[in-house]
C-alpha cells in the first residue's frame, strides 16, 4: 500500500472515477494522487472484487478497513466464529437466488451475538480478500462458462518426419464450481475452437446459459463495447447447444477472472508435469493432459474442504440444461453466382450443384457439412443437396429445371454414342473417340450435338464421309468436321488419299519464292 496516507474521500472519490471507465492517468489529474499511490488503492479494491452499489453502502470507516490493511491483531472468539461460516456462506451464494441479505438474516436469527449486516458484509469482503483474493467472484451456478486459450504452447512430435508440432491450448472453465476443461488442438481457427467448446460442454455433462469467450476471431467477427458481433458459425453452434454468447470486453481482465488464474494455475499444475515427457500424437499428448485434469478437478481449494469436482456435484450439475441429443456438425460457406446453365460452383471441391432455373444470375449462399450443402438465397433455403466431392462434375434436381433443359439433364455420353450409330458406325466411333478426349464427357456433349445437326445441313453421306476423314485424322473435334464439310474435303476421299490442300493466302510465299 502506499507509504503516504490519503483520506477516505479522496479514496472514494479516486474508486468512483475508477468504475466510470477513467484512465489511471486522467484519475491521477483529477485527484492530485501519484500514479504509482494510485495503482495500489485500484489493485486493492480489484482485489475485493466490489460493485459501485456495495462501495457507496460502506461507511468510511468501512472502507478504511478494507483498503488500508490494518497492524496483524490477535482475532477474538466471536469472529473465529464468524469467518468459520464464511466458506458455506460462500458457496451459497453461488446457488440462483440466495444473496448475502438472507444468508446475514439466517446467521442472525442463529446466532446470539451476531454482527450487524454492514460488519458481516465487510469481514466476509475481508476474508475472500486474504483467502485467494481474485477467485470469489460471485458467479451462480449454471450462469457462465468462460473459455479461452492458454499464452504458452505445448508440442509433439510427428513420427514420420521427426517435426515437432506445437499446438495450441483450450481452457474452459465454469464460473460457479470452477470445474476446469483443457484439451490440446491444432489451432484456433473456428473449427478447432467450436469443437473444443463441444468437447468442454460434454466434459461438464450439460450447457450453461451462456458462454465468454475473450474477443477471439473464432467467435467474434468484429468487437465493440457495446454490440459485439458473433461469427455465423459460432452462432449456429450457439443456437444448436441452447447458450447466450457474452463475449469479455477488450483490455477488462475482470470479465474473465476465473478463465485467466485457471491458465496461471493450469501451467503450475499440468504444464510442468506434462512438458517432462515427449509425446508422438496429439492424442497421446491429452491423454497425459486430461490425467492430470482429473487430479487438479478433485483436489481440495486451498483453505477449503471442498474440490472444484465436489463443488460442482453439489451446487452446479442440476442446474445446467440438458446437452442436445446430436452433437452439432460443422458448417462452412461459399457465396457464389448462379451460372447460366443453372448451376453452382462449390469451390472447395469444384463440383457443380442445380438450383431452380429462376435464380439464374443471382448470388447465392452454400452452407455445407461433410454430408449436406445447403443453398441459400435472401436468408430462403432455395436448393438441398447430398455432398459430391468428385471435381468437375454435376449434381442435379431435375425439379430445378427449366422444361427445355430437363431433356439436357437426360444426356449421357451412351446417348451421343447411340445417335451416331443410329447415322453410321463411324459417326458413333467418332463422338465416341471425342468424348473421351475431354477431361470430362459433359465438355463434349454440346460440340457431339453440333456434329450431329450437320446431317440436316449437308446430308448424311456427307457427314459419314466427313467422320471417316476425322477418324483418319486422328483429331477429334467440332471444328475439324466444320473444316472438313466448309472446305469439301470430303469429296477428295475416293482413293483414300489423305492429302490436305492448303488454303491460297497471300500471306503464302509458295516455293517459287525461292527461286
Amino acid at each position: 500500500m502506499a507509504n503516504k496516507r490519503i483520506d477516505m474521500s479522496k479514496i472514494r472519490y479516486i474508486l468512483r472515477l475508477y468504475l466510470q471507465g477513467r484512465s489511471k492517468l486522467q484519475i491521477s489529474e483529477n485527484s492530485g494522487v501519484s500514479r504509482n499511490t494510485l495503482k495500489s488503492y485500484i489493485k486493492r479494491f480489484e482485489e475485493l472484487l466490489m460493485s459501485s452499489s456495495e462501495l457507496e453502502a460502506l461507511s468510511d470507516k468501512e472502507l478504511e478497513s478494507l483498503m488500508v490493511k490494518p497492524p496483524e491483531q490477535p482475532i477474538n472468539a466471536r469472529l473465529k466464529e464468524l469467518y468459520s461460516l464464511f466458506p458455506e456462506v460462500e458457496k451459497q451464494l453461488k446457488r440462483k437466488g440466495m444473496t448475502r441479505q438472507k444468508l446475514w438474516q439466517k446467521y442472525y436469527n442463529n446466532y446470539e451475538k451476531a454482527f450487524s449486516r454492514s460488519r458481516f458484509n465487510v469481514h466476509f469482503s475481508i476474508w475472500k480478500s486474504t483467502t485467494s483474493p481474485t477467485m470469489h467472484i460471485e458467479h451462480k451456478a449454471g450462469d457462465k462458462m468462460y473459455i479461452d486459450y492458454a499464452g504458452d504452447k505445448l508440442s509433439y512430435i510427428d513420427d514420420s518426419t521427426g517435426e515437432i508440432i506445437y499446438v495450441e491450448v483450450f481452457v474452459a472453465a465454469l464460473g460457479a464450481s470452477q470445474l476446469t476443461y483443457v484439451e490440446a488442438v491444432h489451432s484456433q481457427q473456428k473449427e478447432d475452437f467450436i469443437k473444443a467448446c463441444e468437447s468442454g460442454l460434454h466434459y461438464f455433462g450439460g450447457v450453461p446459459l451462456a458462454l465468454v469467450p475473450d474477443n477471439l476471431k473464432s467467435a467474434v467477427s468484429k468487437s465493440s463495447k457495446y454490440e459485439p458481433i458473433i461469427n455465423e458459425t459460432f452462432a449456429e453452434f450457439a443456437e444448436h447447444y441452447g447458450f447466450t454468447v457474452l463475449p469479455a470486453r477488450a483490455y477488462k481482465p475482470r470479465d474473465k477472472a476465473i478463465v485467466e488464474n485457471t491458465v496461471k494455475i493450469i501451467y503450475t499444475k499440468i504444464y510442468s508435469i506434462v512438458k517432462e515427457k515427449t509425446y508422438h500424437s496429439l492424442m497421446e499428448l491429452n491423454e497425459a493432459i486430461h490425467e492430470q485434469l482429473e487430479k487438479l478437478n478433485n483436489n481440495f481449494f486451498k483453505g477449503r474442504d471442498y474440490s472444484r469436482r465436489m463443488q460442482f456435484e453439489e451446487i452446479e450439475r442440476k442446474e445446467l440444461n440438458e446437452l442436445p441429443m446430436l452433437k452439432f456438425e460443422f458448417k462452412k460457406y461459399h457465396y457464389a453466382t448462379v451460372a447460366k446453365n443453372g448451376y453452382v460452383n462449390l469451390k472447395e471441391d469444384k463440383h457443380y450443384y442445380s438450383v431452380p432455373f429462376a435464380f439464374i444470375g443471382k448470388k447465392v449462399k452454400l452452407s455445407y457439412t461433410g454430408q449436406i450443402v445447403y443453398i441459400y438465397y435472401n436468408y430462403e433455403q432455395i436448393a438441398i443437396h447430398d455432398r459430391n466431392k468428385s471435381s468437375y462434375r454435376y449434381t442435379t434436381d431435375t425439379y430445378h429445371l427449366a422444361s427445355t433443359h430437363k431433356f439436357v439433364s437426360e444426356w449421357n455420353p451412351d446417348t451421343f454414342i447411340m445417335w451416331g450409330n443410329a447415322v453410321h458406325e463411324d459417326v458413333g466411333n467418332y463422338l465416341s473417340k471425342l468424348l473421351a478426349d475431354k477431361s470430362h464427357p459433359e465438355q463434349g456433349y454440346k460440340s457431339c450435338m453440333g456434329i450431329l445437326s450437320f446431317e440436316r445441313r449437308y446430308g448424311k453421306d456427307r457427314l459419314i464421309k466427313a467422320c471417316q476423314r476425322g477418324l483418319a485424322y486422328e483429331i477429334y473435334n467440332y471444328k475439324m468436321i466444320q473444316d472438313i464439310l466448309i472446305q469439301k474435303l470430303d469429296f477428295h476421299n475416293e482413293k483414300g488419299e489423305l492429302d490436305i490442300h492448303m488454303p491460297e493466302h497471300e500471306n503464302i510465299r509458295g516455293s517459287k519464292y525461292y527461286n
